[in-house]
């Protein structure tokens, strides 16, 4: 694991990047909310990336601006989608295919950055705060996406996912968890990872092979 800064539209951003040796795909990993303690460092975030990673992808993860040592200030996820393409032309430098994932807020942002990026290969969105914020622009994907999502969601009533999930066009692996509710408490984080990971299994010819 290496820390470092990014280029950051609003200045530098904080992160972290851990290498997966010859890899050709990296992950953006998006935090949630930042008033609400959202960080690179959420367990959440820290165990997406984890698994992303055990597939042999190179995962960045980093703080939105205005949070711990990223400078700016919150902008109401406008500037945070800026933010999160700064990530990926970072690790378009490096990597021919990318991939975004986010958790709660962290997905709302990091897959409208993600869905218009033509380098973005798959989606990975986890808790989707559906019940507060707008995900219908999910109807423009056009690569596989993955959404993990608890049948307790407190922030995202699961019947909405569902429906969401049923107006899409892209290919989508839609995997309700029972019993976990937004923060996937307990062994729900394992179930998590093992779907990220499962996932990525069945792209690894696309993600993976040059």
């Amino acid at each position: 694991m290496t820390s470092l800064f990014l280029s950051g539209p609003a200045g530098r951003l904080e992160a972290e990047i851990k290498r997966s040796p010859g890899a050709t795909t990296a992950a953006v990993v998006c935090h949630p909310h930042p008033q609400y303690g959202g960080t690179l460092y959420n367990k959440i975030v820290y165990r997406a990336a984890r698994a992303i990673h055990g597939a042999g992808i190179t995962t960045l993860r980093f703080n939105f601006r205005g949070v711990e040592a990223s400078e700016g200030h919150f902008d109401g996820g406008r500037g945070e989608v800026d933010d999160a393409r700064a990530a990926l032309d970072f690790l378009g430098e490096e990597h021919d295919r990318l991939i975004v994932a986010g958790y709660s807020f962290g997905s709302w942002v990091g897959l409208r950055a993600g869905i218009a990026d033509p380098r973005v290969k798959a989606l990975i969105g986890i808790g989707l705060p559906i019940d507060v914020f707008d995900f219908s622009f999910l109807r423009d994907a056009r690569v596989p996406l993955l959404i993990v999502h608890g049948d307790k969601d407190g922030w995202g009533e699961s019947d909405k996912v569902r429906a969401l999930a049923g107006e899409l066009s892209s290919p989508v692996a839609l995997e309700i968890i029972p019993g976990a509710d937004h923060f996937f408490e307990a062994h729900h984080l394992e179930t998590m990872m093992g779907k990220i990971s499962d996932f990525l299994a069945r792209e690894a010819e696309q993600l993976l092979v040059d």
